[in-house]
């Protein structure tokens, strides 16, 4: 059996994420469907994170085992001659056999995406937070230099999620100031990895800063709480994007 390896770009607006749920559409069911017609029988297929309902991946990696023997090329055309437009597989390659695209991945780049003006085009509301009210990207700056480096983000984290660690490594926090016109003000952000909704609450909690309702010196206060209720609120998740997987 061949160990495959998919690079996968998606708009995770009409989907519940990229993991199989019982009900509604996700990005994994629909790979795993069109894998299976292939392959003649059922197909699992491992992501390199969950992206949640409405998370969008410009570059998602996943691992699959095909014992068809069609080669990458034709099954990227395969794919992406069934699978809906919102969805599409940019590369296929066969790797060594221990390779993982979830186990193997060595960090993570994410982008979220605000567009801080008083209109947001048709063209970027799907995929930006629109905040009307000015933001003081400065603060919002320093406010970010207090979560890099490793620590424990458990009030970053997911109400309900559980994990063994809370302790993760924020490599960089980046921000391109496209405030106060019609581009993006963007978040990149790359760590070794992140929690469930942890970006986005890193976003809802600085927007508190650049809005200027909470100092750049409280997210260091939020950090070492431990609590998410002390965090700000969660931000929308068509502004999320997966960037790139590391290996």
């Amino acid at each position: 059996m061949r160990n495959l390896k998919l690079t996968i770009q998606y708009d995770g607006t009409n989907y519940v994420g990229w993991q199989r749920q019982d009900t509604g559409p996700s990005v994994q069911g629909l790979l795993e469907d069109a894998l299976a017609r292939i392959e003649g029988g059922r197909v699992t297929i491992h992501g390199a994170g969950r992206t949640d309902a409405g998370v969008h991946a410009l570059a998602q990696v996943a691992t699959v085992g095909l014992e068809a023997s069609i080669e990458p090329p034709a099954l990227v055309r395969a794919l992406n001659a069934v699978l809906p437009m919102d969805v599409r597989v940019l590369s296929v390659e066969e790797v060594r056999p221990d390779f993982h695209a979830r186990f193997s991945a060595v960090g993570k780049v994410y982008e979220y995406r605000i567009v801080n003006a008083p209109i947001v085009s048709p063209f970027l509301y799907q995929y930006a937070w629109h905040i009307t009210q000015p933001l003081d990207v400065d603060a919002m700056r320093s406010g970010s230099t207090r979560l890099t480096g490793t620590h424990d983000f458990a009030a970053f984290q997911g109400t309900r999620a559980t994990v063994r660690s809370t302790t993760r490594t924020v490599r960089t926090i980046e921000w391109e100031d496209g405030s106060g016109s019609a581009l993006p003000l963007v978040m990149r952000l790359e760590g070794d990895g992140f929690l469930r909704y942890m970006v986005r609450n890193i976003v809802g909690t600085l927007v508190e800063v650049g809005a200027g309702r909470w100092p750049p010196s409280r997210v260091s206060d939020v950090l070492a709480s431990r609590d998410r209720t002390q965090a700000g609120p969660t931000a929308p998740a068509h502004g999320l994007f997966l960037v790139r997987v590391q290996y």
